[in-house]
């Protein structure tokens, strides 16, 4: 058995089994080519464990900020300013408040993608571009799996993912 019948059987039987972190990894591991020619159920299920990997990163980094910038708003006495030894610029902890809360909200704006592309998957939908309606690339989708646009469409204006 060669190295791509190899990893396409192991990623048949992660497939076939209930989804864990090491499933992940088996399709992780994939080449570009492997990763084209995964039959179309075993893609989705790729794509979402890609999806639900990245949601939960994202739902980490939000709350790690949500908690900092609660911390500093805690800590925070009313005109504290700290001031750079070199520059001497004040910078507030309220403007490294206001970072973290914006941060966050970035962060559970990815979430929101990423439950809108898993919603896809459910409704049969997914990677398929919402301007042109037609097939996404699979590179495009492993690499930002809750892309809405293919590249072209993206490329021609500024819109959303």
């Amino acid at each position: 058995m060669n190295q791509t019948e190899k990893v396409k059987s192991t990623a048949t039987k992660a497939a076939k089994e209930e989804p864990t972190s090491g499933d992940l990894i088996s399709y992780e591991s994939l080449d570009d080519a492997a990763y084209e020619e995964l039959p179309e159920a075993e893609y989705l299920e790729a794509q979402k464990q890609l999806l639900e990997n990245e949601k939960s990163i994202y739902l980490g980094q939000a709350e790690a900020l949500k908690a900092e910038a609660d911390y500093l708003a805690q800590e925070a006495e009313p005109g504290d300013t700290q001031f750079d030894e070199e520059s001497g610029e004040g910078g507030t902890t309220t403007i490294d408040r206001e970072r973290d809360l914006a941060l966050a909200a970035s962060a559970l704006a990815a979430v929101e993608e990423i439950d809108d592309a898993l919603r896809k998957i459910e409704h049969g939908t997914y990677g398929i571009c919402e301007s042109c309606h037609e097939v996404i690339p699979r590179m495009r989708m492993r690499a930002l799996p809750y892309a809405r646009l293919c590249v072209k469409c993206k490329n021609g204006g500024l819109s959303r993912r």
